[in-house]
Formats: C-alpha cells, sequence, structure tokens
C-alpha cells in the first residue's frame, strides 16, 4: 500500500508502519486507525482495498511528506532571509533551540573532543 509517495510495508502492524510517514507519528497513526475503525495489530497485507481507502483519504487529510518538507523549509529560508538569531544558527550549524553548546552539541558542531590540558603542553628537559 502507497500513501503520499511512501510504501507501507506488508509485514508490519499498521500502529507501527504508518509512523514511517514523515509527519505522521504514534499519536496521529493511533487517531488514524480509531477513526477508520481498523485494529492497530492488523498488517498491511490483511487490508482491504476499502480499508486502504479509508486510512489514506484520512491520511492525505494532514500536511504530509513533501507539503510538509516544503513548508519547514520555508519557514527556516525566511528566518535566513530576515536575519534572525534561528535563521543565522540554522546557517552556521549550530543549536537553533537554546541548547548549551560548550559541551553537549556534538552532533551539530561534529565530534571535536577538545580537553583541558591539549593546548598547555609544555616541552620536558632532558
Amino acid at each position: 500500500m502507497r500513501i503520499a509517495g511512501v510504501t507501507i510495508p506488508d509485514n508490519k502492524q499498521l500502529a507501527y508502519a504508518l509512523p514511517l510517514i514523515f509527519g505522521i507519528g504514534p499519536t496521529r497513526a493511533r487517531d488514524i486507525l480509531e477513526k477508520t475503525g481498523i485494529p492497530a495489530t492488523k498488517k498491511g497485507s490483511e487490508l482491504t482495498a476499502e480499508e486502504e481507502q479509508k486510512i489514506r483519504a484520512l491520511a492525505e487529510g494532514y500536511t504530509i511528506e513533501g507539503e510538509l518538507r516544503r513548508e519547514i523549509g520555508q519557514n527556516i529560508k525566511r528566518l535566513k532571509d530576515i536575519h534572525a538569531i534561528r535563521g543565522d544558527r540554522h546557517s552556521r550549524g549550530l543549536p537553533v533551540r537554546g541548547q548549551r553548546t560548550k559541551t553537549n552539541s556534538r552532533t551539530r558542531r561534529g565530534n571535536v573532543r577538545k580537553t583541558m590540558t591539549s593546548g598547555r603542553r609544555t616541552l620536558e628537559k632532558t
């Protein structure tokens, strides 16, 4: 089954397969399945064509996949264009939402490990 260009695996339960779509998390997947009346433990291969249509119609009612990615990208570009602090931090590749950068930003700054003693080495007299 395909929803918004994403193939839903046949061997996974729908509660775990639907969050593979960008913009649908566990809560939204559970809501979609409750509204359609399909049990969350049902697998993708067990769905009828009618059930697939119900899920597809409800899922595409939300902003998902390409449209959501485009919207997020436009928001970041707008922040960069108006030179907001959040936009500048996106440009520099630094944490945007107020996180500490002295020690905990390894994923944004790269795995740079500097110890206190590495810059203070003195030559030993022989």
